[in-house]
């Protein structure tokens, strides 16, 4: 009677392993299929905007921690169908010191990447890290959280289009915005 519990424990183990071995295949696929997904985002060709006018420059607030004024050139927002939000950034230092930047958000990963600096004739100098980084809410570039959490990203979904994100900018902060 002992050996026949033994070889039942046996058998029972044995079909424990096969069962793994069956189900490990199955969920590889399904972890390889997210990663197919991740894979299919392709950015789109990104061509440089025109250089910001003062005209077109809409201020957006930061926090009373900097002296700093923040604007977006609201004629360079664009909403892409690869799902970025392009603008022109200008900060504006209180001793005069103008940077000027064509940057990109992306609502559904929150990161961010810089495309190009302007220079002062007008022309853009093309980053050289392509590489996306993750939109933090810290002291240091806060004006990247800002404008996602509070104009193009509300609630982690992009805007719908630039009007939407213009509009947020005239009404200082999207309807929708969790901050607001």
């Amino acid at each position: 009677m002992r050996q026949n519990s033994f070889n039942a424990l046996r058998l029972l183990v044995a079909f424990i392993l096969l069962g793994f071995l069956l189900v490990r295949p199955v969920l590889a696929d399904v972890d390889e299929d997210e990663d197919r997904d991740t894979r299919k985002w392709q950015e789109r060709v990104v061509d440089f905007p025109a250089a910001p006018l003062p005209e077109n420059l809409q201020s957006f607030y930061v926090s009373a921690a900097t002296d700093n004024e923040f604007f977006v050139d609201a004629t360079s927002l664009t909403v892409g169908p690869d799902g970025v939000v392009r603008y022109v950034l200008v900060i504006q230092s209180a001793g005069g010191v103008r940077n000027v930047s064509f940057e990109g958000l992306r609502c559904e990963t929150r990161e961010r990447r810089v495309y190009a600096f302007g220079r002062p004739d007008g022309t853009w100098s093309k980053s050289r890290n392509e590489s996306w980084q993750r939109v933090r809410d810290v002291p240091a570039n806060r004006h990247h959280a800002v404008l996602f959490y509070d104009y193009f990203c509300p609630g982690g979904a992009i805007v719908s289009g630039a009007d939407e994100g213009r509009d947020a900018l005239r009404r200082g902060g999207h309807p929708e915005s969790r901050r607001r």
